[in-house]
């Protein structure tokens, strides 16, 4: 009986408790890729003292202040400079960006191309619930066609970004997409990440039942599970230029790109060794402590 009652969840130890309750939503699905993300950390047996987490601002960026390993909240739309910075200084880390849409594709959406580009030895998340959850539900990067929000009362109109389209056009060594209905799919999509070197992108599409689905009178949270359950399509390969996000469409989910390719301190060091006509011998250990 004493042994039942010492059971604890697994993930909890990868978690800050001092800093419950947090400040997500009921039916927010932020919470549910915390947990994937620590099955993940377990399952692939990472040294949880390389692994430093990058966020930038909104209800994701709350993750890095909800982890108990290194951890930056940063400025909004700079994670992935932030990250950059870490990884070129120590590049013994392991360093996952995990942020919003909104952090990452708006203000941040300039960075998140370029480092896909140079191939930085990233690994980002980004939890994307179509909207500017933290400010007010307004429309933003990712907001599909004609969805009511604070700032398209009658339907939005812009365009939407393809995440994973546009991941896969930068130069991503691995992307794809799941929802939080996909949670065995998921983690082991973080697992294989990281495990993987060069700059790598999950998005994972989650509710916002208080916002977004309220709104365009969606139902709960429980309501978005059966619709992600219902439209998801696992497509595995090419899908992530070809299935652009609707607002009732189908969803293709899967993995879109595992390939290899230098990253770019790989890169950068065979350039000088190159340069200086000599073997560049490639460390692995911290360059700063």
């Amino acid at each position: 009986m004493s042994a039942l009652l010492e059971t604890i969840n697994p993930v909890e130890p990868f978690l800050r408790s001092d800093r419950m309750p947090h400040i997500w939503c009921p039916g927010c699905g932020i919470g549910t890729t915390v947990n994937c993300f620590a099955r993940a950390l377990l399952e692939s047996q990472r040294n949880l003292d390389r692994v430093a987490v990058v966020s930038g601002i909104g209800c994701t960026g709350r993750v890095a202040g909800y982890v108990k390993l290194d951890s930056f909240h940063t400025t909004h739309g700079r994670a992935i400079p932030f990250a950059t910075g870490l990884k070129l200084a120590n590049p013994s880390l392991e360093v996952v960006v995990y942020s919003g849409d909104g952090d990452l594709f708006a203000i941040g959406g300039n960075h998140f191309i370029h480092a896909a580009r140079r191939n930085m030895d990233i690994k980002v998340i980004c939890v994307n619930n179509l909207t500017y959850a933290m400010t007010g539900g307004q429309t933003g990067p990712a907001t599909p066609d004609n969805v009511i929000t604070a700032t398209a009362p009658y339907g939005s109109y812009e365009p939407a970004f393809n995440l994973c389209a546009l991941a896969e056009a930068a130069g991503a060594s691995y992307v794809a997409r799941w929802t939080t209905f996909h949670v065995r799919q998921l983690t082991k999509s973080m697992s294989e990440v990281l495990r993987k070197r060069g700059f790598c992108f999950i998005e994972i599409l989650s509710p916002c039942p208080t916002l977004y689905q309220r709104r365009n009178k969606m139902g709960d949270g429980l309501d978005t599970m059966k619709y992600y359950k219902e439209k998801s399509k696992v497509r595995h390969g090419s899908a992530a230029r070809e299935a652009p996000l609707t607002k009732d469409g189908e969803i293709a989910v899967g993995k879109f790109v595992d390939c290899e390719r230098p990253d770019y301190i790989a890169s950068m060091r065979g350039r000088l060794a190159e340069r200086l006509g000599e073997r560049y011998v490639e460390m692995d250990e911290p360059v700063c402590e």
